[in-house]
């Protein structure tokens, strides 16, 4: 018997799940309009990018509801009835960590770090570790200004390592409706207000981005036992929303190439998705 190529069975399974998974005849994602590089109105991000890739395969239009990613965002959008209760507003949100609580999610489709991004020129350019940053000597260490969030792995690190009088606090949700964090972060990066700062993979790819690949130091921090760096991200649908959750997986697996190149295009570091074991109830 001939086998299949990958690409023609999954064309095929698209074919079987779509009829039935996506009655609506779109493919409809819930995501936020101001988060670069993840998502924006204007169809931006790499999320969107993806699910553009998806719904074109799927041979559907992509439909958006736009909600900022804050507080509420999966009961305003996953988890919200059509005025018409005739369903729900958005289907799928593109991006949530593994195993995120308030929702059923996929597989990982990528993996990435927190790493430490350095302004090049600020008298910081010999510094290619984070450890050889908290053993710098102290005179040197009273001129830092590194980027400090309310929360996140970041911030513990510079509590552990004595830093924290260095920090410039940034909140992580801005409430700005001009501006998300990656974007204030980049700005203040290049004005000088701060010299470096920790940040999770994909806003320190906006940063390399929009400021310029060149003009960054880019380290890789390391989790170790007392603390996680890294982590892996999957899409999100309803709990109970099971087929399509398995079409997700399908599209997920066919496109595993592409959606690296993807990733990689923002300036995104990856690395090797971890052996994933599925929970009980998924």
């Amino acid at each position: 018997m001939t086998k299949l190529p990958l690409s023609i069975t999954a064309l095929c399974c698209y074919l079987v799940f779509s009829a039935t998974v996506l009655a609506d005849n779109a493919f409809k994602v819930c995501a936020d309009p101001l988060h670069p590089p993840y998502s924006l109105k204007d169809g931006s991000g790499f999320e969107n990018d993806i699910a553009a890739v998806f719904a074109n395969q799927l041979k559907l239009p992509l439909q958006f509801t736009w909600f900022p990613q804050r507080i509420g965002f999966i009961r305003n959008t996953l988890r919200k009835p059509r005025a018409d209760n005739q369903g729900y507003i958005c289907d799928v949100v593109m991006g949530v960590p593994t195993g995120y609580d308030l929702a059923l999610t996929t597989k990982p489709y990528y993996h990435s770090s927190y790493v430490l991004v350095i302004a090049k020129g600020r008298g910081w350019n010999d510094i290619t570790s984070s450890y050889q940053l908290a053993q710098a000597d102290e005179d040197r260490l009273n001129t830092l200004k590194i980027a400090m969030f309310d929360r996140g792995p970041g911030t513990t690190w510079l509590h552990r390592n004595g830093l924290l009088d260095q920090g410039i606090p940034y909140q992580t949700m801005t409430g700005d409706n001009e501006n998300n964090t990656a974007m204030m972060i980049s700005k203040d990066l290049r004005s000088g207000k701060i010299d470096m700062v920790i940040l999770w993979g994909p806003m320190a790819g906006y940063v390399l981005g929009d400021g310029g690949v060149t003009n960054y130091n880019v380290i890789p921090l390391k989790s170790n036992a007392g603390m996680k760096f890294d982590f892996s991200i999957s899409m999100a649908v309803r709990y109970g929303d099971n087929a399509r959750k398995a079409l997700l997986e399908k599209l997920i697996d066919a496109n595993a190439e592409t959606i690296k190149n993807i990733i990689t295009s923002y300036h995104i570091p990856l690395l090797a998705i971890p052996e994933y074991t599925p929970k009980e109830d998924d």
